[in-house]
């Protein structure tokens, strides 16, 4: 799997931006290659929805067929092509870029916030040593563009730091999402 991809077209972006092809690429980063049939009952969603849904996923290149796990000629598996999406924003961009990128923007935030409210009405039933180090805070600092710049970096490299550490087959690992956000306040 290649490492990342930088989203460089409002086509692009649109194609991504829909909220069950960003939980399905989600679910084949995060889990490994799945069937369509498997994605079925993740999802709640029939076959030929998710069918779709990988096509143009596969159109713009974020998944791909995995047909060496195939059992059989019928059994289609899928896999994504990257770990992570890049999204920069481009104040500079034409008009119909910019409105896609806002547009993605804002399916991934309602994607985070829709993950940590699953998260929260799940702790109840977590043992207390996953339950206790969740939280969620916020600051609201007085920065330069440039100390922002500085703190926006910093946030991502706490990331990629205990992305880095992460191993999914360590005994006593579970998925653990940390996001994080650096905006200026409007």
């Amino acid at each position: 799997m290649e490492h990342s991809v930088s989203l460089t077209s409002a086509k692009q972006m649109r194609a991504l931006a829909h909220p069950l092809r960003m939980r399905i690429l989600g679910e084949l980063r995060i889990n490994g290659p799945r069937t369509v049939g498997a994605l079925s009952e993740v999802f709640d969603e029939a076959p030929g929805t998710l069918s779709y849904h990988l096509g143009k996923l596969a159109e713009f290149n974020f998944v791909e067929e995995a047909s060496e796990l195939s059992t059989d000629r019928r059994e289609r598996w899928w896999r994504a092509v990257h770990e992570f999406t890049n999204i920069t924003t481009k104040p500079d961009a034409p008009a119909d870029e910019r409105l896609a990128i806002t547009v993605i923007r804002h399916q991934v935030l309602d994607t985070y916030f829709a993950a940590l409210h699953q998260a929260v009405d799940a702790e109840s039933d977590l043992p207390s040593e996953w339950a206790s180090p969740s939280g969620s805070s916020d600051v609201a600092a007085y920065l330069t563009a440039e100390e922002f710049a500085e703190a926006s970096d910093e946030l991502l490299a706490v990331l990629q730091k205990w992305h880095r550490r992460s191993d999914k087959n360590r005994d006593g690992a579970e998925v653990v999402q940390l996001i994080a956000h650096a905006v200026r306040k409007p």
